[in-house]
């Protein structure tokens, strides 16, 4: 049976995050990824590979890996052939230019002719064309945000997640000019069967992801305000409702969006719910 190669990063945030996502999938495979370029799945037909992260369009690009587990501002640079399959939703940060904090900013006219420092050449550059500035790129691997401090150039453009690093180098983010998260990418000549088993996972992905942004619901509703409470839980289709052995009471049960977890306890709350309970949701099948 063919296996789909998934390109995830080597190590770091990122690889942790990827893994553990491949692993709430129901993903089993052998875990000594320090000392091996290969894992094998155990229970699902996949191999997974553990590569530098701006390798890992290239190697899809190239069919070497079939997918690839990685952030997108890697994908943007790199600008390879590959087709972006899905967003996961964490690993999120931006690709920004920041100034000294001692300088003023009025516009991006501020980066013409100025010296910009950068792991992100690719992205810089497009971003140069379109507002038809001028700039010199000094392209450098790793600590972009001491370029400035060291006179090496006098704005940089990096990834940025908190601002708390460039806050430490005494710079402020000024343009944001990207977004950013961790995404699927594939390659575009997939055959019939390795798009199946990518099908497969991506919907198993899907399940987890939906389980971690809701949550499971229980509670008492007096039976007065039952339609009320049924209007502020509307659930995957509609609430389960059943009644209670004490009169005038039933227990509905119901999914809610953490998002609007809080604003709906609170309405809730105000028609007469009781015996509130929340339970996390392992996996979420629509």
């Amino acid at each position: 049976m063919e296996k789909l190669k998934i390109a995830v990063q080597k190590e770091g945030r990122l690889s942790e995050k990827s893994l553990e996502l491949i692993r709430e999938a129901g993903v089993r495979h052998n875990q000594d990824s320090k000392r091996k370029l290969i894992s094998l799945g155990e229970n699902f037909p996949v191999e997974i590979l553990y590569l530098r992260d701006d390798d890992i369009p290239q190697y899809v690009a190239d069919a070497v890996a079939d997918i690839g587990l990685v952030g997108e501002n890697e994908v943007m640079e790199r600008d390879r052939n590959v087709e972006l399959v899905e967003r996961l939703g964490f690993a999120k940060c931006r690709l920004s230019l920041a100034i000294p904090q001692s300088d003023t900013y009025t516009g991006v006219a501020y980066f013409n002719n100025k010296r910009i420092a950068t792991s992100y050449p690719v992205i810089l550059k497009k971003f140069l064309e379109k507002n038809h500035l001028t700039a010199e790129i000094h392209e450098i691997s790793g600590s972009v945000e001491i370029a400035p401090g060291i006179g090496l150039a006098d704005a940089i453009f990096d990834i940025v997640s908190t601002g708390s690093t460039l806050i430490s180098n005494r710079l402020k983010e000024v343009e944001v000019v990207a977004n950013s998260e961790a995404v699927v990418i594939a390659s575009p000549g997939l055959s019939e069967s390795k798009r199946k088993i990518l099908n497969d996972l991506l919907f198993r992905f899907q399940a987890v992801r939906r389980s971690k942004s809701n949550k499971y619901i229980l509670l008492n509703a007096p039976n007065e305000n039952l339609e009320k409470i049924v209007q502020v839980l509307p659930g995957m289709k509609s609430p389960t409702v059943l009644p209670l052995y004490e009169k005038g009471w039933s227990s509905v049960h119901s999914v809610v969006n953490e998002n609007e977890f809080w604003e709906i306890i609170g309405k809730l709350k105000e028609y007469g719910a009781q015996g509130i309970l929340v339970i996390p949701i392992e996996k979420m099948i629509v």
